[in-house]
């Protein structure tokens, strides 16, 4: 992370990197000039249009400004393009280390700080974590280069928003951006969000053309729009595996080595959680905490948990088929056909998941490894399984009135297509669905899972109400400390399960 405390003299830091006469002389009189501040006609105009075929004193300078995951994986897909002039920072520790790395690639030039990049790039992108990004902007926005584009890859929008507002000069653009996936994910194809704050539609397009090697699907929202449909598709499927995680470290177990998580729906919810926790706290942390939206989602996926747990202690089958058949009427709709269920609007629509089998192959456990296959102590037969994760999400969407599968065409994560695609598989099935509310009720194979994931799934949503970035770190590491031994598997099999299921998914459409 940035720590303006910690920059020293600027005559030390800025380190630029080799700029034409026209725009030494340019950059020199905006910053001897503080009127000029105010005419844009001084500035030389980038193309809107421009490619990065055409020669490099046409292209513009592009700045980012913090190298982690997602500032790396721009770097790459935009020097791979032909982006000529790619200036990026990180935190001074990490100066030399990221000029080895990019001591090979002529078109990425690595200098010492945010001035430096501000200074002379036509388009800036801050990766900072929301926590910081205003004191970041803060210091650095004021270097920024008249008439330049700023935008920022937080997660969380209202923070950002705020940050640009306050901090950078009225005579530069915003149009901010974010990637709906993490670094390791294609960007083929995925959601990029567009926010087009404070620019003309020039700007904008110059945008478009800069992130045109991404090779994403562009969605246009408002900041205030856009911490909304994060909040619909991120808060309660990540609220959710990180239940998972804290209730089978709690246990003290592996949950695919005792044959009950190594098949089908199974090994999905394994592998993606493995996959959140393999990652950084802040990730998460940061949607989390500041946005609003995700805090209300975050506490009613709790309360569902918790209210759905009590039934099944009390084996009220009324109570809870009541409840879940609610649920489910109004989130994938009423009425069955052949065993599925519809609604208008998505009984048209083909299923995210035709068979869970095509998830077997990416277990990290196998079945009957031990000896012989598990057995519920209930009935004697193979373990049915409550889904109380799964019930409680879409319990969670309607009481809060979520409409799912809107933002799934919208600006839908890959998590949150996979996760959808699981909750749809169960629900839209009548008798996948009546199994599942049966093993609730009757089957206590899972009991002690389900109890844990009750109370792991309350401390989450306590965790995040009391705001505190430290507390919630504390509580993503002590269990991701649990799994450390297994990530970099489940990242490749993370990886290579969702690619297999965006593949497999007839309501994937190619990007153009």
């Amino acid at each position: 992370m940035f720590d303006p405390n910690s920059r020293p003299p600027l005559s030390t830091v800025f380190d630029p990197p080799p700029i034409s006469l026209k725009n030494s002389l340019i950059l020199g009189f905006c910053l001897n000039d503080p009127q000029s501040r105010t005419k844009p006609e001084n500035m030389a105009q980038i193309r809107p249009d421009v490619t990065p075929n055409d020669p490099v004193h046409e292209q513009p300078a592009i700045g980012l400004i913090g190298m982690g995951g997602m500032g790396n994986m721009y770097a790459k897909f935009l020097s791979a393009a032909g982006w000529k002039k790619i200036y990026v920072c990180d935190v001074p520790t990490k100066y030399e280390a990221l000029k080895e790395k990019y001591a090979g690639n002529p078109n990425i030039t690595v200098v010492k700080d945010g001035h430096a990049v501000s200074r002379i790039s036509d388009w800036i992108m801050y990766s900072v974590e929301a926590e910081f990004i205003d004191r970041v902007v803060a210091e650095y926005g004021p270097s920024t280069k008249m008439g330049a584009i700023v935008a920022g890859q937080t997660s969380v929008k209202t923070p950002e928003k705020a940050a640009f507002e306050k901090h950078l000069p009225d005579d530069v653009h915003i149009v901010s951006c974010h990637s709906l996936h993490g670094p390791t994910v294609s960007p083929l194809g995925q959601p990029l969000v567009l926010i087009k704050h404070r620019a003309p539609d020039s700007a904008l397009q110059l945008v478009e053309n800069i992130l045109k090697p991404l090779q994403s699907r562009y969605v246009y929202l408002s900041y205030e729009d856009h911490d909304i449909v994060t909040a619909n598709t991120q808060a309660v499927t990540h609220a959710a595996f990180l239940s998972m995680g804290t209730a089978w470290a709690s246990e003290q177990s592996y949950p695919w080595e005792h044959g009950y998580y190594v098949k089908g729906i199974e090994t999905v919810k394994v592998n993606i959680m493995l996959r959140i926790y393999s990652n950084k706290w802040h990730v998460y942390a940061g949607l989390a905490i500041l946005n609003p939206s995700a805090r209300i989602q975050i506490d009613q996926f709790a309360r569902s948990t918790t209210e759905i747990f009590k039934l099944m202690l009390a084996q009220d089958d009324a109570g809870l088929r009541k409840r879940i058949y609610e649920s489910r009427d109004i989130v994938f709709g009423s009425g069955t056909t052949n065993g599925r269920a519809e609604q208008n609007g998505v009984e048209n629509r083909a299923p995210i998941l035709l068979s869970e089998d095509i998830f077997d192959k990416f277990s990290l456990g196998k079945p009957h490894a031990n000896g012989s296959p598990p057995t519920s102590p209930t009935t004697g037969a193979p373990p049915a399984n409550s889904h109380l994760s799964l019930l409680a999400m879409v319990d969670c969407w309607a009481r809060l009135g979520i409409q799912p599968f809107v933002h799934l065409e919208l600006a839908a994560t890959p998590l949150f297509r996979m996760w959808i695609g699981v909750a749809e598989y169960l629900f839209r099935d009548q008798d996948r669905l009546d199994s599942a509310i049966h093993a609730a009720l009757y089957d206590v194979s899972h009991r002690s899972d389900d109890l844990e994931f009750a109370i792991a799934a309350r401390g989450w949503s306590q965790c995040i109400s009391f705001g505190s970035f430290d507390l919630y770190k504390d509580r993503f590491s002590q269990t991701a400390s649990f799994f450390q031994s297994r990530f970099e598997d489940a990242t490749k099999l993370g990886s290579a399960m969702i690619q297999a299921i965006m593949e497999s998914s007839p309501d994937v459409k190619p990007s153009s």
